[in-house]
């Protein structure tokens, strides 16, 4: 996980959030997003799926005090971002073992 992610926490304004939403969209339009989606795989479940279909995600939400940094955006599937929604990278950790125990029957 991105380090500087981690220490974001804040509660966040709908103008804070507004103002993140229009950096990330500016950041999508960068050489650097490009350089982040060639590879096509998701940052969370390590699948390939191609540049068109990953989403830039957040890794500490918008609504959660996150903010639009380039150590905060990762290269998501689709699937994994909306899986992933709200939740900070420790919940999302836990979400995942509880799925993966699921399927191992456990």
């Amino acid at each position: 996980m991105e380090e500087d992610a981690l220490f974001e926490y804040a509660l966040t304004s709908e103008e804070d959030i507004r103002r993140e939403k229009e950096k990330a969209r500016r950041l999508r339009r960068t050489q650097w997003w490009y350089n982040r989606l060639s590879s096509g795989i998701c940052y969370y479940c390590r699948r390939q799926v191609g540049r068109a279909d990953l989403t830039m995600d957040h890794i500490v939400p918008l609504s959660r005090g996150g903010k639009s940094r380039k150590g905060n955006l990762v290269p998501a599937c689709k699937e994994c971002n909306n899986n992933k929604k709200y939740l900070l990278p420790l919940e999302w950790e836990v979400y995942l073992e509880k799925l993966n125990a699921g399927f191992n029957g456990s």
